[in-house]
Parts: C-alpha cells; sequence; structure tokens
C-alpha cells in the first residue's frame, strides 16, 4: 500500500530491510540511557575514631539512636552544605541508615575509651540494665562553605530516668584530600571529638554515682 502523494521506488523486501534498520536504531536510542544510568553507586561507611582510654564510667552505658535533620537522613550522601543549598554527592550513598550507622560507630568509640564499662547501641543486645545514657541530636554532618567537615548538633550524658542538659555541637575538621573519602574520613574524626566528650561526661557521671550512699 503506497500512502497518497507519496511514491517509492524501494522494493518490498527493500523497504523491509529500511524499516528494520529504522527499528534497530530506535531500539538503540531506547537502550542508551538506561544503560548509562545503570552503574551502581560508591557506598561509604564511618570508622571508629581512637581516643584517650581511661575507666571510672558508669558500669553499663546505653547509646540512644541518633537524632539526624531529615536533609541528612537520606541514602544519597549530602556533599556540601552552605550558601542556603544542600548538595548531594553524585553517586555516593551510605552503606547504612545514617543515624544507625552514627550511634553504632560512636559506640565502639566509647568502648575503645572507658574500659571497665560496656557500651551498646539502643536496640542491641543489652550487657545489662543502662546505668547511663548518650543522646545526640545531629543538625550538620557535611562540608561546609569554606571546605571543612562540620558536624553540629547537641550531646546530652545523663544517669537513666533523670534529666540532663545538653551541650551545644559546633565541630569542624580540614579535610584531607578531595571528594567523599577525604570528607567521611574527617566526620568519622568528628565523631571521635563526640566521644571524648562525652567520655569525659560518662566518667564525672561514674564519680557521682560511685559517692551515692
Amino acid at each position: 500500500m503506497t500512502l497518497p502523494g507519496y511514491t517509492s521506488n524501494l522494493r518490498p523486501a527493500s523497504r523491509r530491510a529500511v524499516l528494520g534498520r529504522g527499528l534497530g536504531l530506535l531500539a538503540v536510542a531506547a537502550v542508551a540511557p538506561l544503560a548509562g544510568c545503570s552503574s551502581d553507586p560508591a557506598f561509604y561507611t564511618l570508622a571508629p575514631w581512637p581516643g584517650p582510654a581511661q575507666g571510672g564510667a558508669p558500669a553499663v552505658i546505653e547509646v540512644r539512636t541518633p537524632t539526624v535533620a531529615l536533609s541528612l537522613d537520606r541514602d544519597r550522601i549530602v556533599g556540601s552544605d552552605g550558601d542556603y543549598r544542600i548538595k548531594l554527592s553524585s553517586g555516593d550513598a551510605w552503606s547504612e541508615s545514617l543515624p544507625t550507622m552514627i550511634a553504632h560507630v560512636l559506640t565502639a568509640n566509647l568502648q575503645q575509651r572507658l574500659p571497665g564499662s560496656a557500651v551498646f547501641a539502643q536496640n542491641d543486645s543489652a550487657a545489662g540494665v543502662p546505668l547511663a545514657v548518650v543522646e545526640l541530636d545531629v543538625t550538620r554532618f557535611a562540608r561546609d562553605g569554606a571546605g571543612r567537615a562540620v558536624l553540629a548538633g547537641s550531646l546530652a550524658v545523663h544517669p537513666v530516668g533523670a534529666p540532663g542538659s545538653s551541650n551545644v555541637l559546633a565541630l569542624t575538621l580540614p579535610v584531607q584530600g578531595g571528594g567523599t573519602p577525604g570528607m567521611v574520613a574527617a566526620l568519622s574524626g568528628l565523631l571521635g571529638q563526640v566521644a571524648d566528650e562525652a567520655a569525659v561526661r560518662l566518667r564525672t557521671l561514674g564519680a557521682g554515682l560511685r559517692a551515692l550512699p
């Protein structure tokens, strides 16, 4: 069948060949964008950061799962936070939920800093009834406009069942090297600083508990 006003010099077999090549090109054009989006993201994890170790803290300590700002609690890593904008790292993701990962790293940091105390993360297997609680609230956890790693929020350490005051956190560290790996390493170092402060307060709390009749 020939459309009105259209004259073809191709024989039927030739028209089929051209049509087949055209459909093949359309198929390639449709598959190409999908192939470009199929690459897997690079997964990153925070790591424990060593610090000074000293006993004297309460015997059993629970690290509560931190409260993390919704702008940070996502699969893709927030690469920078400044100039009224949040930028996500392209193709970089956390290996697990950020609040859960921060809790586990902070727990590991305190276990190293407080020998003689049983420290566990909330919802993990407890080593006993906790006497003290560590609570962390995170509002910033990325690179700032100056290129430094920033951890902002608040930290509270208190006996179980008793209210405790919280300290404001505004910590920064230079990022060694570029890209996401350097930033994640610096953020791990900042969690080490949080653990240093929490350990000092836990030892003070432990001394107060021992002084009770």
